[in-house]
């Protein structure tokens, strides 16, 4: 963990000296005000200085729970509380950082009904969470979404006749496309897609519509997006993370009967729930690994096809955060594509 802070300390540090910077980059020049690069470059450097500041607490914090075990003490104080009040101990529903779910898991392993799962713990994790997933897939932009936020439909003219016929050009089964009040929360521009099969909704935020000088410029954001379905890239992310989600329910079942791993880290018996936990720990440079490589996938991805962000950025910090990569890179990306042309 304490190598990870440092490696990325690191990047963090070349970023904010890229962000410092007081001058346009090349590809820029003539395309972005000197006053909207001082909001972005003033913006993204108070976001360079608080996550650095996050970052060093959250580290020390850490260390500090591990180190001297403090998880161990709590679930050993919580025991003893338990036990002066008449409860059972060795329940682990009744210790207060264990988790609702374990309830039925732990009162019927008790009794013989439940071995936790047994060889297909990871099967019945990953199935739960992918039931859920498609679930939230499901009822997030329908039911939950709207709670929050008013989508109307996009009305009738020039706007909605051009994204119409670029859909029906690259056969999108569009069925509605709606205009979201984003501006109430935020004033970042976007535009997304949602819907099963042949039941495909686009919603436009209104600040997009806001920002944009005319439909061509939006048209052209939706075409970055109908690009992602036409090629696929939903899918393949979708599929990558399930993928992931099986492998490291796979990898806690495989832990968590160790009473090495345990004792590694203080705890005399193995409650399930610590088991998670300290299995979360011990898997955290392989997660920032696997994050990485998910990084380069999206951003191969967003190359196959008016926020204040960053504008000066560092090429190692960039390939290593960014999913999506910054606006410089996708001008200079556009301009290798016309050299290559014009060779």
């Amino acid at each position: 963990m304490i190598l990870m802070y440092l490696f990325e300390a690191y990047l963090d540090n070349r970023q904010h000296r890229a962000l410092k910077l007081p001058t346009l980059p090349k590809p820029l020049i003539g395309v972005i005000s000197n006053e909207k690069f001082e909001r972005s470059r003033a913006y993204s450097l108070d976001k360079s200085c608080f996550h650095c500041i996050h970052e060093a607490i959250t580290i020390v914090m850490d260390t500090t729970i591990l180190y001297y075990r403090v998880l161990p003490w709590f679930w050993k104080k919580s025991a003893t509380l338990v036990t002066e009040v008449g409860l059972n101990a060795e329940n682990e529903m009744i210790h207060p950082c264990v988790l609702s779910w374990c309830h039925g898991l732990v009162t019927e392993a008790r009794h013989g009904f439940n071995k936790i799962g047994g060889p297909y713990l990871a099967l019945y994790l990953w199935g739960f969470m992918f039931a859920l997933a498609l679930l939230m897939m499901t009822i997030y932009p329908v039911v939950i979404a709207p709670l929050f936020n008013k989508f109307t439909p996009l009305p009738e003219g020039v706007l909605r006749e051009k994204i119409e016929k670029l859909a029906a050009s690259l056969k999108f089964p569009l069925k509605k496309l709606f205009v979201v009040d984003g501006s109430t929360r935020s004033s970042h521009s976007n535009a997304y897609m949602y819907g099963f099969f042949k039941n495909k909704r686009i919603v436009l935020y209104d600040t997009l519509i806001q920002q944009c000088s005319n439909e061509d410029e939006i048209v052209s954001v939706i075409a970055h997006e109908l690009g992602h379905w036409k090629l696929n890239h939903t899918v393949y992310s979708f599929v990558a993370v399930q993928l992931l989600m099986f492998l490291q329910f796979g990898g806690y079942t495989l832990v968590r009967n160790s009473k090495d791993l345990f004792e590694s880290f203080g705890f005399e018996d193995q409650p399930i729930i610590i088991g998670l936990i300290i299995f979360q720990h011990t898997i955290i440079p392989l997660q920032h690994l696997l994050s990485f490589c998910l990084n380069l996938v999206s951003r191969a991805f967003e190359f196959q096809e008016e926020n204040l962000s960053a504008m000066n950025t560092d090429p190692w910090y960039s390939a290593y955060h960014y999913s999506h990569p910054p606006l410089v890179e996708r001008l200079q990306a556009l301009d290798d594509s016309d050299s290559k042309k014009e060779d």
